[in-house]
């Protein structure tokens, strides 16, 4: 049924298509929960990371977080990213405690997804605001609520990236 399974018990995070993830979800709203929804490379996971998935997790029942597929990450950030392939990213991610649902998407945004999966909350680092979220229009669209989430954004993969090539 699901594509991975990271832990083991009743909290295991599942990495999952997006079929099964609107099947899950469909689950957990018929027995009350919210869903919050958190998306990003995530490629070389840092402190900036985990804590704005932490914060994201604190805004509902459940949490999903969308991981860019490895093409969309080069189109974002350039020719030497990702430097993790996305199967390897979504397993990190998905060993971050309170994330319920991993899923891959290979759109240039998550646009589609969140029409798809209608979350609840949909949740951006602290390099937003409630009027520069992309999908904002989107979300506001179905009924949903764009909530700026984690520390302030002091954290960045490129700048990780840029301190390792200067060591070498």
């Amino acid at each position: 049924m699901a594509a991975g399974r990271q832990g083991s018990g009743e909290n295991e995070v599942m990495i999952l298509t997006e079929a099964e993830l609107v099947e899950r979800l469909a689950r957990d709203r018929a027995a009350g929960r919210t869903i919050a929804f958190a998306n990003g490379c995530f490629d070389l996971l840092h402190v900036g990371h985990v804590r704005y998935l932490k914060a994201a997790a604190e805004q509902a029942d459940r949490l999903v977080v969308a991981v860019n597929d490895d093409r969309s990450v080069a189109s974002l950030k350039g020719a030497r990213q990702p430097v993790l392939p996305a199967a390897d990213r979504a397993e990190l991610v998905a060993a971050i405690r309170g994330i319920d649902y991993v899923v891959i998407f290979n759109d240039p945004t998550v646009a589609r997804l969140l029409t798809l999966i209608e979350p609840d909350v949909h949740c951006k680092g602290t390099d937003y605001t409630v009027d520069t979220v992309p999908e904002r229009d989107v979300v506001r669209a179905y009924g949903g609520r764009v909530a700026i989430v984690g520390d302030p954004k002091t954290h960045a993969t490129r700048d990780l990236l840029e301190r390792v090539r200067h060591r070498q």
